[in-house]
């Protein structure tokens, strides 16, 4: 479920673990101190607003070991660099490939599609950030193309009702529904096989009618989807099947 809130990046006490790729994020909407390790090695700890420094001190060191072993774990997983810009995109949701063409220029970066299967990538003037944020533009536009409609015929196959759809880029969420009817869904879902984002979707559906994780809940995803415990399995996963381009020197 969406609700509002406020998030603000905070500085860590340790140089080591700020130069390390650790980061501190106040949020409104957090009620306790949580540490994710994600599959590129990155820490980011989320605390409650207004949490004191030597709070987070001391919760970092009661949980310094499990983030390191975590981290070797993400190290030892993590597959070899891939190059940028990328010679292609594959988004296994729709069955695509998408060729992309260098036609470089000095100004602001931007995509073309001369052809089927083809992205023409022009300016940027050699910055590597303005590339990636073209990318992104095209693939969160790319994912309103192709997840809305999957989720309308989801939703009238099934039987449920929202009121709309958003696309956003996130590193931690794949979907999310609001208590007005309103579904989110990561971008980043291009990336996975259709039945995991048809998994999401009846996910996100179902909290129309359940707005929690309860007993009732996991019936109704059951009912129209009785592999969900594999596919969602699948999906936790599912960010080792995202580029690095997605999220790369970016603090979103």
């Amino acid at each position: 479920m969406i609700s509002n809130m406020v998030t603000s990046q905070l500085p860590l006490w340790s140089d080591k673990d700020a130069t390390e790729g650790w980061s501190v994020r106040e949020s409104q909407r957090a009620r306790r101190l949580t540490v994710r390790v994600f599959h590129t090695g990155r820490v980011e700890v989320v605390v409650p607003f207004r949490t004191s420094g030597r709070a987070v001190e001391r919760f970092l060191e009661r949980h310094r070991s499990w983030i390191e072993r975590k981290r070797e774990e993400a190290r030892r997983r993590a597959g070899p660099p891939t190059p940028f810009p990328p010679p292609r995109i594959e988004l296994p949701a729709c069955a695509e490939t998408w060729h992309i063409h260098l036609a470089g220029g000095p100004r602001r970066a931007g995509i073309a599609m001369p052809a089927p299967g083809v992205l023409s990538l022009a300016g940027g003037g050699g910055s590597g950030q303005s590339v990636r944020q073209a990318l992104r533009r095209w693939l969160t536009k790319r994912a309103s193309l192709v997840l809305a409609p999957l989720l309308a015929e989801c939703a009238r196959e099934l039987g449920f009702r929202y009121d709309r759809m958003l696309i956003r880029r996130q590193r931690t969420r794949w979907g999310s529904c609001s208590t007005r009817g309103t579904i989110s869904l990561n971008c980043c879902l291009l990336f996975q096989r259709p039945a995991v984002v048809r998994y999401l979707m009846i996910h996100e559906l179902a909290h129309t009618q359940h707005m929690n994780h309860s007993r009732r809940f996991w019936h109704c995803v059951a009912r129209y989807c009785p592999d969900y415990r594999s596919l969602d399995r699948e999906l936790l996963d599912g960010w080792r099947r995202v580029p690095d381009w997605v999220f790369g020197d970016d603090a979103s």
